[in-house]
């Protein structure tokens, strides 16, 4: 898709400083050590390089210029490099999207000839370390069984288990993701379950892990992911994930054949806090549980299927990342910040959602935002034949559901009170947003007027529906070990 800038001024000064740029290039000529090296070095060759997941290198002039012409389209078309996330009001951190004077420059070099120039003017590459990116890792683990996959076919989606066997809780800083074969990971999900839920699920599928993609208990909490090209950070400072003792770890994994049979054995490494965060941090999901309770019901045929969620701030915090989620039907996301005095502030806005690149956002910096400021979510599906990603054809009517050709859609603000000691105000608020959507969904459930006793058994939800809202303490919409079990002893099983 193109990219599409409303901002004419903007653009007016992009072209004049570009056509400064071509002026100077007319006198000196535009090469590649001087003016497109630094821009494939600085955003292309993190994927782009040997062992990685990228299908070729373009670590050198003979790389790049073999592929000028493929180069010059995937750029012009912002298929390349793979960034979907934008802001009017913030930076993020790791930002690959290239500026339309980048994208002018590669098209013109490859117009006017693709010439080298000095080679002795080429910027240095970047150093990437074949060891851990952050360090040794206080923990690493690896996968139990390693997973075949065909040389052929559509792409994987599969969750694996990998006991930890912790003696008490930890804190998590940072995760660092290896992946035994790089051309064949796209990207992995981490999640933890104290449950054992997800072992028993992976012990009784033959093949190892299992392809259930998630939600309920076998995905308790989620504590990070990697995607391709993806670089491990550490929490900022102060905070930390928690993680559990006895608690098992879950990739959830996304795979693509890569042309022959590989065998996958990923491994992960943890770095701890020694002591405990100063403060907590918590996401707010809008809608709550990846859409689950907002009754997403997309009719086939429809190209702009709408959901939208909203959550008054009750404290002053600080926003330090952002994320979404949705599966192949997604067609766009965002979310904005009204403060209390009427401004609006873009958090996050992904006009083109890609289900193959999901990734977490960290912003340069804290935001700010005052009590009283309103977060809007708005998340939109596709579910037309006009749909290059539809799975369906013709399109057919998508619900809510764990698996991919399902439906999913949310979007994530991860945040600390601004007063620590407000946090648990911060984190109350949120679960009351949780639990209002879970009594939404119940009440959404038995308007209309259904004669329940007709009914397949499988779609008799009320109880259940009833014994979440009685027994779901934090109102997150899925009952935790603990939460089972008092549902168990309030009925005296």
């Amino acid at each position: 898709m193109k990219s599409q800038n409303p901002f004419h001024a903007v653009l007016a000064i992009a072209i004049l400083a570009t056509a400064s740029e071509g002026k100077e290039a007319g006198s000196k000529a535009i090469t590649f050590s001087e003016h497109i090296a630094p821009i494939v070095f600085d955003n292309c060759v993190s994927c782009h390089r040997p062992n990685e997941a990228a299908p070729f290198s373009l670590m050198s002039y003979r790389d790049i210029q073999k592929r000028g012409q493929l180069i010059a389209t995937v750029v012009e078309d912002r298929y390349m490099p793979p960034w979907h996330a934008s802001s009017k009001d913030y930076e993020f951190e790791g930002h690959r999207a290239l500026s339309e004077q980048e994208i002018k420059l590669i098209s013109d070099w490859v117009d006017s000839g693709m010439a080298e120039g000095d080679p002795l003017k080429v910027p240095d590459l970047p150093r990437f370390t074949d060891g851990w990116q952050l360090g040794e890792p206080d923990l690493v683990v690896t996968m139990r069984e390693g997973y075949k996959l065909y040389a052929e076919g559509p792409d994987i989606y599969r969750n694996f288990v990998i006991p930890l066997n912790l003696k008490e809780d930890k804190w998590i800083k940072a995760i660092e993701f290896r992946p035994g074969e790089p051309t064949v990971v796209h990207h992995s999900l981490f999640y933890y379950d104290t449950s054992g839920e997800a072992r028993r699920r992976d012990d009784s599928d033959p093949v190892p892990g299992f392809r259930t993609m998630g939600g309920g208990a076998q995905r308790e909490g989620s504590i990070g992911g990697w995607a391709v090209g993806g670089v491990p950070k550490k929490l900022p400072d102060g905070l930390a994930y928690r993680l559990p003792e006895g608690a098992d770890l879950i990739l959830s994994t996304h795979f693509h054949p890569s042309g022959k049979e590989e065998t996958e054995i990923s491994t992960v490494g943890f770095y701890f806090s020694e002591e405990p965060p100063e403060q907590r941090f918590t996401g707010l999901q809008l809608p709550p549980v990846f859409g689950a309770l907002a009754g997403v019901d997309i009719p086939a045929g429809d190209p702009s299927y709408t959901i939208k969620d909203s959550f008054v701030l009750p404290v002053d915090v600080k926003a330090f990342g952002v994320s979404s989620h949705a599966h192949y039907l997604g067609k766009s996301m965002k979310m904005t910040a009204t403060l209390p005095g009427g401004a609006e502030k873009e958090m996050l806005s992904i006009s083109d959602w890609d289900f193959s690149w999901q990734e977490q956002y960290r912003y340069k910096g804290y935001v700010f935002l005052p009590a009283g400021t309103r977060l809007d979510a708005e998340v939109v599906w596709d579910n037309s034949e006009d749909n290059i990603h539809n799975p369906n054809t013709p399109p057919k009517r998508v619900k809510w559901g764990r698996e991919s050709d399902d439906e999913m859609g949310s979007v994530t603000l991860e945040m600390v009170a601004a007063n620590p000691d407000e946090f648990p105000k911060l984190s109350a608020e949120i679960r009351s947003h949780r639990t209002a959507a879970v009594r939404k969904a119940g009440l959404r459930r038995f308007s209309g007027g259904r004669n329940r006793a007709q009914e397949p058994a499988g779609n008799r939800r009320g109880l259940r529906q009833r014994m979440l809202e009685r027994f779901d303490g934090d109102g997150d919409g899925v009952l935790s070990p603990s939460e089972r079990e008092a549902a168990r002893k309030a009925f005296g099983r």
